[in-house]
C-alpha cells in the first residue's frame, strides 16, 4: 500500500486525484490544503468509494515554510513513510499586462507556485528515501512551455516549475526517486475563478464554446503515470483539450 501526499487537495485536480486513486485500492491518502472543511467533505467522498481506504488530512498553507516544516515533522509516525508526492497546490492571480500587474498578485503566485513547491518537496524527500516506489509529480502548465499575452508572472512561475522538475530529476536520480511533470492546458476547475478574484461570469467565459479538460482527465493521467513499472518514468507530459492547439489558439464553436 503506497502513501500519497497531495497538496491543494481541497478542490480541482487535487481533489480529483484523491478520488481517482481511492478507486484503485492500493493507496493511502495524505491530503492537505488551507480549507479543512473541504478536506473533511473529500474524506467522506473517499469513504463512499472505499470504506477501507486510509485517509489523513491536515491544514497546510504551502507558502509558509515554517508551517510546512512543522506540519510534516509532526505527522503521525505511520504517515511519515511517504511514497508519492503530488505537488498540486498552485494558482494564478490576474490577467494584466506587466505594467498594470498587482504586486500582491505576483507575490501570491510566486510564493505558492514556486516557493510552496520547494518547501514541501524539501521536507518530504527525507521520508521518501525509505520507499522503493518514490515518485514526485509536479503540476505544471502549458504556461510553463510558452508565454501568452498578459500571462507574464504566472507563466514565469510555471517556467520555474518546469526548470525545477528537470533539476529534481537530476538531483534525485541517485536516490531512486522518479520525477514527472504533468502540464495541462485548459482545465475547468476553480482556476479561472481564482485568477479573476471570484468573478464567476468572467471565469465561465474562458471555457465558452469548447470542451475543456476536467480534473478527472488529469487524475486519470496521473494514475497511469504512477502505474508504470519501476524501470519506466514519464518525464514530461503535456495534455491539452482537443480544441486547444497551444496557449492561445483555440477552436470555439457557436460563438
Amino acid at each position: 500500500m503506497r502513501t500519497v501526499l497531495i497538496t491543494g487537495a481541497s478542490s480541482g485536480i487535487g481533489e480529483s486525484c484523491a478520488l481517482e486513486l481511492a478507486k484503485e485500492g492500493k493507496y493511502r491518502l495524505l491530503l492537505c490544503a488551507r480549507r479543512t472543511d473541504k478536506l473533511k467533505d473529500l474524506m467522506h467522498k473517499i469513504k463512499e468509494i472505499d470504506a477501507e481506504c486510509e485517509v489523513y488530512f491536515f491544514k497546510l498553507d504551502v507558502r509558509k515554510s515554517e508551517q510546512v516544516e512543522n506540519e510534516l515533522k509532526n505527522l503521525p509516525p505511520i504517515w511519515k513513510n511517504i511514497d508519492i508526492l503530488i505537488n498540486n497546490a498552485g494558482l494564478s492571480q490576474g490577467l494584466d499586462p506587466i505594467q498594470d500587474g498587482s504586486i500582491d498578485d505576483w507575490n501570491r503566485m510566486i510564493d505558492t507556485n514556486i516557493k510552496g513547491l520547494l518547501y514541501v518537496t524539501k521536507n518530504v524527500i527525507p521520508y521518501m528515501q525509505k520507499s522503493d516506489h518514490s515518485h514526485i509529480i509536479n503540476l505544471g502548465s502549458i504556461a510553463g512551455k510558452e508565454v501568452y499575452p498578459n500571462g507574464n508572472v504566472y507563466c514565469a512561475t510555471k517556467h520555474a516549475v518546469d526548470a525545477l522538475n528537470k533539476a529534481m530529476r537530476i538531483d534525485l536520480l541517485h536516490k531512486g526517486i522518479k520525477v514527472t511533470a504533468i502540464n495541462p492546458g485548459m482545465v475547468e476547475t476553480e482556476f479561472s475563478e481564482v485568477r479573476f478574484h471570484g468573478d464567476k461570469e468572467r471565469a465561465k467565459s474562458v471555457y465558452q464554446g469548447l470542451t475543456p479538460l476536467s480534473g478527472q482527465d488529469i487524475a486519470e493521467t496521473i494514475s497511469f503515470v504512477l502505474s508504470r513499472p519501476k524501470h519506466v518514468n514519464i518525464n514530461d507530459l503535456l495534455i491539452m483539450p482537443s480544441a486547444q492547439a497551444n496557449g492561445t489558439i483555440i477552436k470555439r464553436e457557436n460563438i
